[in-house]
């Protein structure tokens, strides 16, 4: 694909209601100029990652704050960048987040012009230690799943203080000691948005929080809800390949069935979402309640993103995955995106919740 397609009507978690919350953006402009960067992350030119980064800092300094009165704008920017390309939103979403993790610890906002990660991954065979020196803070060790650590500037990144105690640091990726380690990063989804573990050698890093405070706080839950906006988004931009297909030719019982069904996952995956906002910005998602929400709101979303990829696998059949590369470039980006959601082992921890409250939920 050289050139982005027609525009696409933005994107709404709510309509008209609810809209224009974010008035510093145009939605439908937004969505054009993350297709056209997107064009360049799958060509993978080289200044794709940087092209990217520079629209998450640009969105960073407009964006409101999750919880704070806004929270299904925010949603809904982050949604129509899903829409439009998956993989800039991948490069957006974690500057979003990891400002507002300094702006929850009560942090200035960090510098114009920097950009940010959020590293909170742990693997069986890596742990990033932190101590505390006459000089401060240092960070020795290794972090797995680090995406675009070679690209952005600082990221928070999540160690152990002890045991088993972690807290989160701010941490200049480009001071001395910091070193992407090799990665076998070949994925046929998000391509340009590369993953690697990083190794930490005696880094000097700056507490966000306290002990535990990363994992404690409300935003916690409310960023995984924005992820699971994002994944909205982008099964949107794969329905939207349905409709074209339907649009342009009659379709028979079958297909009728099959656009009905995409429909009434996104309408759910939006009904949660848009109710998820409200309860977030009215203090009903604090705690155990924002953990609960965030595992169904996930929940649902990830199950409505399945079963589009499902419908119009069905329904398109294979030539648009062989043909089409922009089609089968959202396919590919979003079946692994979605994948942070762990399936099975999500809903039971769901069902687990539900038992802990005590209170029958329905």
């Amino acid at each position: 694909m050289d050139e982005p397609k027609e525009r696409s009507l933005p994107v709404r978690l709510r309509a008209p209601v609810a809209a224009r919350r974010h008035e510093a953006f145009d939605l439908d402009e937004l969505a054009v100029r993350a297709r056209e960067l997107g064009c360049k992350a799958r060509k993978l030119s080289d200044d794709w990652p940087r092209a990217g980064l520079s629209l998450a800092a640009e969105v960073g300094r407009q964006a409101p704050w999750p919880g704070e009165g806004s929270t299904l704008g925010l949603w809904e920017i982050l949604a129509n960048l899903g829409a439009a390309d998956l993989a800039v939103a991948r490069a957006v979403e974690p500057h979003l987040d990891a400002l507002a993790i300094l702006h929850q610890a009560g942090r200035p906002r960090p510098e114009e012009g920097t950009t940010w990660g959020v590293f909170a991954a742990e693997g069986k065979d890596a742990r990033l230690e932190a101590r505390e020196t006459a000089d401060g803070w240092r960070l020795d060790g290794v972090k797995p799943w680090c995406s675009l650590a070679a690209e952005v500037s600082h990221a928070v990144v999540t160690a152990y203080t002890g045991a088993s105690n972690r807290r989160a640091f701010a941490v200049r990726l480009q001071a001395p000691g910091v070193t992407s380690e090799s990665s076998e990063w070949s994925p046929h989804g998000l391509r340009g948005i590369v993953s690697t573990p990083v190794r930490f050698d005696d880094v000097p890093a700056v507490p966000v929080g306290d002990d535990g405070w990363y994992l404690e706080r409300a935003g916690f839950a409310w960023g995984g809800m924005g992820v699971a906006a994002v994944w909205y988004g982008g099964a949107l931009g794969v329905a939207r390949r349905l409709w074209s297909g339907y649009t342009s030719r009659e379709p028979d019982q079958i297909g009728l069935m099959q656009l009905g069904a995409a429909d009434l996952a996104l309408g759910a995956a939006r009904a949660v979402l848009a109710e998820a906002a409200d309860d977030v910005d009215a203090g009903r998602a604090e705690a155990d309640c924002g953990a609960l929400l965030a595992l169904r709101v996930r929940g649902v979303v990830a199950d409505a993103v399945e079963q589009v990829l499902r419908t119009v696998d069905h329904a398109l059949g294979p030539a648009p995955l062989a043909f089409d590369a922009e089609h089968a470039q959202r396919v590919a980006d979003l079946r692994l995106y979605v994948r942070q959601h762990h399936a099975e082992r999500d809903a039971a921890t769901l069902g687990r919740s539900l038992l802990a409250a005590g209170t029958m939920p329905w």
